[in-house]
């Protein structure tokens, strides 16, 4: 009889990954084969198991057990030894062959101890003689079923440790960060493969080898602490930053050299309770991150924060702090230092011509050939613009101080070379001196600033030592500044005119407008005494405007009082021809005043020829349509080429006073003004001398063929109800007027 009663279980391969739920016992149901050639024994056995909720299957031969075992997995077999084809034990054989599961319980007749021999020793579970009682078989079925039970729930636990175990390895080895655990001594005793990839060194390598042969010997203190702590709480370490060693080699031995990485480690102490119930410290667990390229970004930012990108100089801030550490020491030392202001002369004009790239490149030149005239120890930083300072601590006395400004100059007397352009620049130093020039650090650089403007306005490419009294200079051009922002406002500034003389005639053909300030305080100022201030401060245009405007309101007087012959010249600044709209605004004026063009001659200086010349001329073509004429003033103390008088729209040439200064002697040669009369005569230009004051110089520059002058031989600058009484008492004394030669006006830059 063949009693298939279920639906045989596939069996359960091991996995990699992690254990399914167990089966909870209330679903499982033991498969039994009960193998007996007898039926009515077969049955009898069959109803005796039928009611313990397992799956029976039966077989009465040999070969139809093999059939079962071979299709089927059982959890206990009931095997009758005598079989009319082969014996139980022969059924064992072959289980044992195919390592088919399951457990055999051996039930047959012989009372021979052979049998039972036999088929302990194949593995059953028990050996039981016929008779058997009822419960003895129920007994022992139970128990086989039970020790199944406890042997197939810790496969399963195994499994799942196992499991776990490959999770966790897993998770610790695809860490991104070096898990490890050292013992008691300090000895690593377990680290993940992430060592491997991080350090270049095997974990095999590392297992049994004290800690610190990973630690960069400047932090094997640090780490001491850290790689022995013993604390649980938050108290442990925590993100403490170490190098470690790197292996650049092929052996642990030859590894740890140059090469470090920084990491960010985390430490805990492993404590497990003793017999006594106290923490027994044996070990200590830790977590270290890579933080390398983190540190090097930082230091890339840091670095950045405190140093100019441009020339690669400290920045204003780490010069400052360097400044405040110099004065530390020197306070302690009882020594001196030096702070010094370094501007550029004429780096503007480079930049504005070659462009911001060549002006870069020239500081970058600049700033390597600083660097090579200072001793260790002093800083050299960069300011801002074409500005640096430097700090010279522990000077010996100000000679010091003195013999590295004068290097400073002398390596930038050298021409720099711009990509073929050859270019001149020169610098402006200024120095202050600790403790005696100021004692903090705004002070030393405050004044060393001064120190500086001083000795740009004593013409550029020196150096200057602070002293008080440049402080009160300095307090007085800020008094100045403010003041001349209102005097716009309360019409204090008024002007006055100088008269050009022919002096065939002895009459007056033109005249020079100065500009004048009513200062509330300090009484009338010349034009030299805040125009550069004006520059300096953006102040010139709207200064520049309303000039144009009084100008033209005085030429409406003096025509008024039948003077109209009279010409007058305007000095232009660079500035307010380099603004678009000098030409919209000239013109509106003489149209708004009803001004003759003809009465008015522009006067501009050489260095208007060379900033923008190009533009310059197209301005100046465009005031010669007009009717306006056009002189150069200060000839020949400029430094462009005569070039500029071809291709501009030329018709006066004034020769400078410094020139006619040097006139002493009627009959001596003086060979400059003589070579500006030949070309004035030469290119057909009407000439004017300015600044002359002795007869000598009068009778010089007209016996040489220069006949129109100005200066205080002939008048002073007079206020405009003084030069119109000076005309009509000329006209009132004199025969009626001559032709007149075109005056000139002109804003200095």
């Amino acid at each position: 009889m063949n009693l298939h009663l279920a639906q045989a279980m596939p069996a359960q391969d091991p996995v990699s990954a992690p254990a399914p739920a167990p089966v909870l016992a209330a679903e499982y149901r033991p498969r039994l084969l009960l193998v007996d050639d007898e039926p009515r024994l077969l049955s009898s056995l069959y109803e005796l198991l039928r009611d313990r909720d397992y799956e029976l299957i039966t077989a009465t031969c040999g070969k139809e057990a093999l059939e079962h075992l071979d299709q089927l997995r059982f959890d206990l077999i009931l095997l009758d030894l005598r079989l009319p084809d082969m014996s139980g034990h022969e059924i064992m054989d072959f289980i044992n062959a195919r390592g088919i599961e399951g457990d055999v319980i051996v039930m047959s007749g012989d009372v021979g101890i052979e049998a039972a021999i036999g088929a302990l020793k194949r593995g059953a579970y028990d050996y039981m003689r016929k008779p058997y009682s009822r419960e003895e078989l129920l007994k022992t079925v139970e128990n086989a079923l039970q020790k199944r039970k406890l042997a197939r729930e810790n496969e399963r636990i195994a499994s799942r440790l196992e499991n776990s175990e490959k999770m966790y390895r897993y998770l610790v080895d695809s860490s991104p960060d070096i898990i490890y655990t050292l013992n008691h001594e300090g000895k690593i005793t377990f680290v993940n493969d992430r060592v491997q990839q991080l350090l270049g060194i095997g974990r095999e390598e590392l297992i049994g080898r004290h800690y610190s042969v990973l630690v960069h010997d400047e932090d094997q203190e640090r780490a001491r602490y850290v790689f022995n702590e013993r604390r649980l709480d938050d108290r442990a370490s925590r993100n403490v930053e170490l190098r470690l060693k790197c292996n650049t080699g092929s052996g642990i031995e030859r590894t740890f050299n140059n090469t470090l990485m920084t990491i960010s480690l985390n430490a805990l102490g492993m404590q497990v309770p003793d017999h006594e119930r106290k923490q027994e410290y044996f070990g200590t667990y830790g977590v270290a991150r890579d933080i390398t390229d983190r540190k090097r970004a930082e230091e890339v930012i840091s670095y950045q924060a405190y140093h100019d990108i441009l020339t690669d100089l400290p920045n204003r801030m780490l010069f400052k702090d360097r400044l405040g550490l110099a004065v530390i020491q020197a306070k302690r030392k009882l020594t001196e230092l030096a702070v010094m202001f370094v501007d550029l002369d004429r780096f503007k004009l480079v930049n504005d011509t070659l462009g911001h790239v060549k002006g870069d490149e020239l500081l970058q030149q600049v700033a390597l050939r600083l660097k090579d005239c200072l001793r260790r120890g002093d800083t050299l930083a960069r300011q801002g613009g074409d500005e640096f300072t430097i700090v010279l601590p522990e000077l010996r006395d100000r000679q010091d101080a003195k013999a590295i400004a004068d290097k400073f100059l002398e390596s930038l007397h050298l021409p720099f070379d711009l990509d073929g352009h050859e270019v001149h620049i020169s610098a402006s130093i200024g120095i202050a001196i600790y403790p005696g020039d100021g004692e903090t650090i705004d002070e030393l650089l405050r004044h060393a600033d001064i120190a500086m403007y001083q000795v740009k306005a004593l013409g550029k490419n020196g150096h200057s030592f602070y002293h008080n009294s440049m402080l009160d200079v300095s307090h007085q051009k800020i008094a100045l500044e403010q003041s001349l922002r209102k005097a716009l406002e309360q019409n204090e500034l008024e002007m006055y005119y100088q008269p050009q003389v022919d002096v065939a005639t002895g009459r007056i053909v033109g005249a020079e407008g100065l500009m004048r300030w009513n200062h509330p305080q300090r009484g009338l100022l010349s034009a030299g005494e805040f125009l550069p201030f004006a520059e300096e401060n953006g102040l010139m245009l709207p200064i520049s405007d309303w000039m144009l405007g009084a100008l033209c309101r005085d030429l409406l007087l003096w025509n008024a009082a039948g003077n109209d012959a009279i010409r007058l010249s305007l000095n232009l600044s660079p500035q307010y021809l380099d603004r678009g709209d000098f030409f919209e605004k000239m013109r509106g004026a003489l149209t708004r005043y009803g001004i003759s063009p003809d009465q008015i001659e522009v006067e501009i200086t050489e260095n208007i020829c060379i900033r923008n010349p190009q533009y310059a001329i197209e301005q100046l073509n465009k005031l010669c349509q007009l009717g306006v004429s056009v002189a150069i003033d200060d000839f020949g103390t400029g430094y462009s080429s005569l070039s500029y008088l071809h291709r501009f729209p030329i018709h006066t040439i004034k020769i400078d006073q410094s020139f006619v200064k040097e006139i002493h002697d009627e009959n001596g040669h003086y060979p400059v003004i003589l070579a500006i009369i030949s070309i004035a005569r030469g290119l057909g230009l009407h000439l004017v001398a300015e600044g002359v004051e002795t007869d000598v110089q009068a009778r010089y520059l007209q016996g040489h063929g220069c006949t129109t002058m100005q200066g205080y031989f002939y008048h002073r600058p007079i206020a405009l109800s003084n030069f119109i009484h000076v005309l009509q008492e000329q006209d009132r004394l004199s025969a009626p007027a001559l032709h007149v030669v075109p005056p000139m006006v002109a804003i200095r830059a």
